[in-house]
């Protein structure tokens, strides 16, 4: 929390693109630690149905912030500064930090070395291979060094006493499943919220704020959605949930490649975020459920690490490669009706992967 507070500030604060770039590295060092930690807590503190509970909550939190997130970018972007998004989480962050001094107890600790070779492999192997999607120069080198990494990443969990991200998480098909799920969902989810708004500010001429007001139709039904989806989740299984929440995403994006963004913003936008809304309110928390299912308490950590890699980089790989494939239109129409196919394909890669889920929910069941 306090990694990511005070380079939050330091953002702010930056003086050229390159302490930008700097500053968000080590806001990621931050996040990296503090997103899987708050999983991993409620896992150890909450048993059975609080768990399901307490699991489902994080991760509709999770998609509401994001989308509320939006809205207050929007507001503070049109009448202060971008700088103020970023000295915002300063004083939050400090206060959450002195609130978790108070409240957060957690006593279920092991003894374990941090897997340094395991680390920079990842972090040579991830960001070679977003780059070498979008660089300009050494795309192939890249690649090839992506391969490597990744490759010798591998190999060094497998061989570690104690690895960074134990590959008996993937031997669980749920789990597995669901990683891929989240992966593919994620790089729907980041390029849709990366594009949509710039198509609304570019193709209708809306303000940073009015389309960040825009994307409440997509916000406010995901938010009923999360707080109605724990009573859901008792009379509903968490395979069926996801699937449900998966079609109807697919059914909302499929509306806006359908009719196209010049249809305007009422039928090509509004009214398919409506749907996505409620999609997405069903699918994240039955996704973190399952990335987290069948675990032992040893290994929660590694698997809420692994379902917080995976929404990280299932959206920079998403966004990357929806962005590479749509370069080549100039023109805002054209450029977003063709990224919104290619998210399309995306949530269908998703959707073939929580069908994986559900067979897999369905053998533990038998």
């Amino acid at each position: 929390m306090l990694i990511f507070s005070i380079s939050s500030l330091l953002v702010g604060l930056a003086t050229n693109g390159a302490m930008i770039i700097a500053m968000r590295a080590i806001q990621g060092i931050g996040s990296s630690i503090l997103a899987p930690s708050t999983l991993a807590l409620l896992m150890d503190n909450y048993d059975g149905t609080m768990r399901t509970k307490a699991i489902a909550y994080y991760g509709a939190t999770g998609g509401l912030g994001a989308s509320f997130g939006l809205v207050v970018g929007g507001i503070i972007t049109s009448y202060f500064s971008w700088r103020w998004g970023f000295f915002l989480n300063f004083p939050i962050g400090l206060a959450m930090f002195c609130l978790s001094l108070k409240f957060l107890r957690s006593e279920k600790t092991t003894a374990a070395k941090i897997d340094g070779l395991g680390t920079l492999l990842s972090v040579i192997g991830l960001s070679s291979l977003v780059y070498s999607i979008d660089g300009t120069v050494y795309r192939l080198p890249a690649l090839i060094v992506a391969v490597v990494a990744l490759i010798g990443f591998v190999f060094q969990e497998y061989r570690a006493q104690e690895p960074l991200m134990p590959l008996a998480l993937f031997k669980d098909a749920q789990r597995s499943y669901a990683y891929l799920a989240r992966f593919a969902y994620l790089g729907f989810g980041m390029a849709y919220f990366f594009l949509t708004p710039l198509a609304m500010q570019h193709v209708y001429g809306f303000s940073p704020l009015q389309a960040a007001i825009g994307f409440l139709p997509e916000t406010l039904p995901q938010f009923v959605m999360a707080t109605v989806l724990t009573r859901l989740a008792l009379r509903v299984s968490n395979s069926k949930l996801l699937m449900s929440g998966m079609i109807l995403t697919f059914v909302g994006v499929g509306i806006t490649a359908l009719v196209g963004i010049q249809s305007g913003y009422v039928v090509a936008i509004a009214l398919p975020m409506v749907i996505i809304g409620i999609g997405q309110g069903l699918v994240l928390s039955p996704l973190t459920v399952a990335g987290v299912a069948n675990t032992t308490p040893k290994m929660s950590g590694s698997a809420s690490g692994v379902v917080n890699t995976v929404h990280q980089i299932g959206g920079s790989v998403g966004l990357s490669i929806v962005v590479a494939l749509t370069s080549q239109y100039t023109a805002p129409v054209a450029a977003y009706d063709h990224a919104v196919l290619w998210i399309l394909a995306l949530l269908l890669l998703a959707i073939i992967f929580s069908l994986g889920v559900l067979k897999a929910t369905k053998g533990e069941t038998h």
